[in-house]
């Protein structure tokens, strides 16, 4: 029985550094961690003394301890601003010491309630020690069941969370509602001092407050995320809403235009008639017009096609937009706006001879399909739809980063859906969408 005994103290080791490395883990999956991988070792080191810190009823210096050490853990071992590192202490700080008090105090007392161990710890028999070494190992093993599922809920949130972390005002209402739970947690531990039990359930209450926060400040996230790319894509509607108008004048003086210059370039001296073909081709885009049965849509391509031709990009665009009078013309921007321009991006990257982006769309049976192709560098091949981040390189990676899955999104608004691949050096993005 001894030997056992060595055993659950040895395996304690082991279960305790999961933990910790668990706990490392869901805070940085909630604020980020510095990315030199002897800056992390260290983190884990000192995360220890606050993970393992043992938190008696009326506990004032050990919590208090706990909280210098792991505020100085978050500013030096974690990235972001002092706002963010604030609400990652309030909402995980309350959390750590809440289960460590239940481990504590709820094992001690179900020890005691079962063995009806002397006091004096000297006095006790072999099986009493066996009894007690194998519930403090089974507390060990609970808390890093508990801290397991923790990580689990907060690896969730991760992407929504540090994608484009809470502005200042959001920021301080989750850390004013995460500052109750911690003033709680003290308050009770410290002042009531008759009945123990009563913390139990307010630590209950304490841990699910702090898992709130955790979907509370990813929500906010995603609200923020949402609002900045309806904001972007209004400010493109309107661009193009603008450009509709200056085209729309233009194009009711390309006609006559043309057939003043025919005149002209008939009955004029050569010099007149050489003026005249020259201002003729410079009008000639406007002969070659995309006429796609959208005069919104016709403005987004011809815009693209002209960043294409500044660019040294081939354009080619086979577009039927007639009787697709069902998608918003805030969603036509999205998905032939975004789309073009991650095409057109991805081809400013390759050799001019290998830029080309080809884009056909129109109703196939009952739906309308949309499909773009352009060359892209191998590397990009991966990509993950339901975010495609990884695609982009731009210096404003939030409102960028954002455009497929705002295509995916706008898709699925009218029951279609969006595919995205690049294989062999080609990206293929296409659109399915039924037609009502």
């Amino acid at each position: 029985m001894e030997n056992t005994i060595r055993i659950m103290g040895f395996l304690n080791f082991p279960v305790s550094l999961a933990y910790i490395i668990l706990l490392f883990l869901t805070v940085s999956a909630f604020i980020p961690p510095r990315k030199h991988l002897v800056l992390k070792v260290l983190a884990v080191a000192l995360l220890d003394p606050f993970a393992e810190m043992v938190i008696f009823f009326g506990d004032p210096v050990n919590m208090m301890g706990a909280l210098a050490i792991f505020l100085v853990y978050i500013i030096l071992f974690h990235q972001g601003t002092p706002l963010q590192k604030a609400t990652a202490v309030l909402i995980f700080y309350p959390i750590v010491i809440s289960v460590n008090y239940l481990q504590q105090n709820l094992f001690g007392e179900l020890f005691v309630f079962l063995s009806n161990a002397p006091s004096d710890t000297m006095a006790w028999s072999v099986e009493t020690r066996f009894f007690s070494a194998a519930i403090w190992l089974g507390s060990q093993v609970c808390r890093l069941l508990f801290w397991i599922g923790a990580y689990l809920f907060a690896r969730r949130y991760k992407k929504q969370i540090q994608s484009a972390p809470v502005g200042k005002r959001l920021a301080l209402i989750a850390d004013a509602v995460m500052l109750i739970a911690s003033v709680a947690v003290f308050t009770t531990q410290i002042f009531v001092a008759e009945y123990e039990y009563i913390t139990y359930p307010l630590c209950a209450v304490v841990i699910v407050t702090g898992f709130c926060g955790i979907a509370l400040v990813a929500w906010m996230s995603d609200s923020e995320q949402t609002a900045r790319e309806m904001e972007h894509m209004r400010i493109q509607h309107n661009y193009y809403l603008e450009k509709t108008k200056s085209e729309e004048r233009v194009r009711s003086l390309y006609h006559d235009m043309k057939n003043h210059l025919l005149v002209l370039e008939g009955q004029s001296t050569d010099a007149a008639k050489q003026m005249a073909r020259e201002l003729r081709a410079q009008i000639a885009d406007y002969e070659d017009y995309v006429h796609t049965g959208s005069p919104f849509l016709d403005i987004i391509l011809r815009d693209k096609a002209e960043k294409a031709r500044e660019n040294h990009i081939a354009f080619s665009a086979a577009v039927d937009f007639g009787g697709m009078d069902f998608i918003e013309p805030l969603d036509i921007s999205t998905l032939f706006g975004n789309g073009i321009d991650n095409a057109l991006e991805a081809s400013e990257k390759l050799s001019e001879e290998c830029r080309v982006i080809l884009v056909k769309a129109g109703r196939v049976q009952n739906f309308f399909s949309l499909l773009i192709e352009n060359n892209c560098l191998q590397e990009n091949q991966d990509i993950n739809t339901g975010n495609a981040r990884g695609r982009t390189t731009k210096g404003d990676d939030f409102l960028h980063g954002f455009g497929i899955s705002n295509m995916k999104k706008a898709a699925e608004k009218y029951g279609g859906q969006m595919t995205a691949r690049c294989e062999n050096g080609k990206f293929t993005l296409k659109v399915l969408i039924p037609i009502p």
